[in-house]
């Protein structure tokens, strides 16, 4: 093989990393202190969509309540997507 071919090759490898590999990664890192940084009273979003505030935190589970009914929901850590601003309360 000639040298401008292996710099293509490996030019084509390094643009691979830096823009999918990299992000895949740090999306990833950031996803998990988002679940590792939750606590009670957090209002999340989980990956279905379901809005709740978390009441119970424990190693690999969370439990939220979804509504005014006080609805308990069990989910694991990995399906909460976001973590959201607490609304104010109206008294």
């Amino acid at each position: 093989m000639d040298p401008v071919t292996i710099l293509m090759l490996v030019a084509m490898f390094a643009m691979l990393y830096f823009f999918m590999i990299r992000p895949e990664n740090k999306r990833k890192k950031e996803a998990q202190n988002l679940r590792d940084s939750l606590k009670v009273g957090d209002v999340i979003t989980t990956i279905g969509g379901i809005v709740g505030t978390i009441c119970k935190v424990d190693e690999n589970t969370i439990v939220i309540e979804t509504s005014a009914d006080r609805v308990r929901v069990e989910f694991t850590k990995w399906a909460v997507s976001s973590k959201n601003v607490a609304p104010e309360q109206n008294a």
